[in-house]
């Protein structure tokens, strides 16, 4: 079978089982706690307070979301704080890109919070809402430019496959250059970390605001 069928073949299949690849993260039985009570700046070691108030000056959800559950690892928290100062603020990725392979993320763990931070600001970046809205439903987006495209066929294959073929590593390579090509292996895998923690604490978007990902 020619490579380029075999190709088709591998998205197709794929991409029919992204709807189905996990279960939606799920909120906290009504009526129980929270596994991780919400933090707040004085319950910190005062060593840590410097690192919480520069999350609350930079977070929309201040000491919630990841972050509640971070900062039971001080240490971790600011390690972590200062990877993700780098892959959101200053990576070579462009932010339209980098939102997308975030949002990839989001998807691919049915990430409530995850896809609720970061579908607005991919759209403000510049991702077409249809790329972002074929994502979210489980399709192949349609109509993404090439660099986009890339974006997504490296974070499939990394995701069904753990590596890349040549072909693909040598055409994205050519559009992103090294360095944009490292530095989205590492976004999408740090995101994969956040995701996880999220659901290890069950965190979700604020009180009253729909669920990206209604539980079935």
């Amino acid at each position: 079978m020619k490579p380029a069928i075999m190709r088709l073949i591998q998205i197709c299949a794929f991409t029919l089982g992204m709807a189905s690849l996990t279960m939606a993260q799920t909120p906290p039985t009504p009526g129980e706690p929270k596994r991780f009570p919400q933090i707040t700046l004085e319950q910190l070691p005062p060593d840590a307070r410097p690192l919480g108030e520069e999350i609350i000056a930079i977070s929309s959800v201040g000491l919630g979301g990841p972050y509640n559950v971070m900062l039971r690892s001080p240490v971790f928290a600011d390690r972590m704080k200062r990877l993700l100062d780098y892959l959101r603020f200053n990576t070579s990725l462009p932010t339209r890109l980098n939102e997308f392979a975030i949002l990839i993320q989001g998807k691919v763990w049915s990430s409530q919070v995850e896809w609720y931070a970061h579908y607005p600001l991919a759209l403000k970046a510049g991702l077409p809402q249809q790329v972002a809205d074929d994502l979210k439903s489980g399709i192949r987006p349609r109509d993404m430019k090439p660099d986009e495209a890339v974006v997504y066929d490296v974070s499939m294959e990394m995701i069904q496959n753990h590596q890349i073929s040549d072909a693909l590593f040598q055409k994205s390579k050519a559009i992103l250059g090294e360095q944009q090509l490292v530095d989205l292996v590492a976004v999408s895998g740090t995101y994969v970390t956040v995701a996880m923690l999220l659901a290890l604490g069950q965190e979700m978007p604020p009180a009253g605001k729909p669920l990206p990902f209604p539980p079935k």
